[in-house]
């Protein structure tokens, strides 16, 4: 590592905060930049949320009263149409954007906003939503009362945050003109939810999920435009024409314009003679040759891999996959947004609005519960979709056979409430039993291979233990004796 070859890699041995506070800004903004205006970084901001949160992160209580269960249940379900401050969106969308603030700025900041009962809210609590620049990196300094400010957010004496100064409006918004007032306010570290991954101990900041394939982006993109306009500005000739004596007039040339210049043009069929002198050559444009798709296959292999994101999600391009390939590259995928989902998105932001939620909406008289009672919740994440959802189901249907897994975890697997479920299933089947109807897949009943349908003939009709195809079945198939 010291000799000759490696003698020049000394890079400055600097901590990821000291990093941040000094590239915060510049980072930010391109990488703002890059996700408006480059088509992959686009792509892959809304293929990291959709896979991060998808239509929601979805609470299942675990209160052991059915009743109240449902009571809380069905509140917290009303209350996620009014979560948002600005009106925009519910509280699953609200779980969207913070997962695309998460892979542009590497963190959200998410403000616990009280509203008074006069509001008409079924729990009088808001969530806002604000970007990463509206907390200055540059304010590092010591508070009055003694405490540090690092990069916006202040610690007290044993390093707990205490409190987070923000910016009344946004640095980059022209539009917010107001009056002249204070650069920066202090918000109670309890009202405020810093959602972000930290990737080394002792981070205070977020880093930008795109930045380790910002420059190949960029870079690509540039090489990418200029192609097109190499080969757009090659196309535009025709041919060219040379003459030994210029004041001759050119073949098929038109009368010059006002500003001198004359155009010859070329009609389909036209047979021309030329004079002496005269030579056409026509226009043979260089070709971007057969490296090139192997030139953007690579890059943007290497782009997905900086992401953390396959291929085909990045790009959108399949031609290169099959079924294996694909789950292989999803499963090791799912394994990195599992654990953003349970470790940053619920431990970071869904657990912490449930709990305040609870105390708000037990304090308002919305919920007449001991708060403590009604704490205990699981969080549940999207269902995944596979490639071959048929074998999955299969599988899923022989593990809960062999004791291997449950059905409750099954269940929650697709990404819904197994209570849920089973009561929607009960009052199906009670309403198909009331009308006298009868499906091939009733809840409750066996199904697949070994639930054949079959019907037994009763003793003296005249029948031999024939099954009758169009019969409904009544039970599961036997083995004849």
């Amino acid at each position: 590592m010291a000799k000759r070859r490696l003698r020049g890699w000394n890079p400055p041995l600097e901590n990821i905060n000291a990093l941040v506070a000094s590239g915060g800004p510049r980072l930010l903004a391109r990488s703002r930049e890059l996700v408006v205006t480059n088509g992959y970084a686009a792509n892959a901001c809304e293929a990291f949320a959709a896979n991060l949160v998808g239509d929601g992160i979805k609470p299942s209580s675990l209160i052991g009263d059915a009743g109240l269960r449902d009571e809380v249940q069905q509140l917290w379900l009303a209350w996620t149409d009014e979560a948002d401050a600005d009106g925009l969106t519910d509280f699953y969308g609200l779980q969207a954007m913070v997962a695309r603030e998460m892979f542009v700025a590497g963190e959200c900041f998410v403000r616990l906003r009280p509203r008074r009962a006069e509001d008409g809210l079924l729990v009088p609590l808001q969530l806002q939503l604000l970007q990463s620049e509206m907390l200055p990196f540059e304010k590092t300094e010591t508070a009055a009362n003694g405490n540090r400010i690092r990069c916006g957010i202040e610690f007290d004496a044993i390093g707990r945050r205490v409190a987070y100064h923000f910016r009344r409006r946004h640095p980059g918004d022209s539009t917010d003109q107001g009056a002249v007032i204070p650069e920066t306010v202090r918000v109670p570290a309890t009202d405020v939810l810093h959602v972000y991954r930290p990737i080394d101990a002792g981070q205070i900041r977020g880093l930008p999920h795109i930045a380790p394939a910002m420059v190949r982006l960029f870079l690509l993109d540039q090489y990418d435009d200029a192609e097109l306009d190499r080969k757009k500005t090659a196309a535009m000739f025709a041919g060219f024409i040379t003459k030994t004596a210029p004041e001759e007039p050119m073949m098929g040339e038109a009368e010059a314009d006002l500003d001198g210049a004359a155009i010859a043009s070329l009609e389909p069929g036209t047979m021309q003679v030329l004079l002496p002198g005269e030579d056409v050559k026509f226009s043979s444009p260089a070709d971007v040759g057969s490296s090139y798709e192997a030139f953007q296959y690579r890059t943007l292999l290497s782009v997905a891999a900086s992401l953390g994101l396959p291929y085909h999600l990045v790009t959108g391009d399949v031609r290169q996959a099959n079924y294996s390939s694909l789950r292989a590259e999803l499963v090791e995928f799912r394994c990195r947004i599992g654990q953003l989902q349970h470790g940053v998105i619920v431990h970071q932001l869904c657990r912490s609005v449930w709990l305040r939620w609870l105390e708000t909406a037990v304090l308002s008289g919305a919920l007449d519960a001991d708060p403590a009672e009604v704490r205990p919740v699981q969080w549940i994440p999207p269902r995944w979709d596979w490639v071959d959802p048929l074998k999955d189901i299969q599988a899923q249907v022989l593990a809960m056979e062999a004791g291997i897994t449950s059905r409750r975890k099954v269940v929650e697997a697709t990404g819904y409430d197994i209570e849920e479920v089973d009561r929607e299933n009960a009052a199906d089947a009670a309403r198909a039993t009331g009308l006298g109807l009868r499906y091939r897949a009733s809840p409750g009943e066996t199904q697949g291979a070994r639930a054949t349908p079959a019907t037994r003939a009763e003793p003296g009709d005249g029948a031999d233990n024939d099954t009758d195809d169009g019969a409904a079945a009544t039970g599961p198939a036997t083995e004849q004796e």
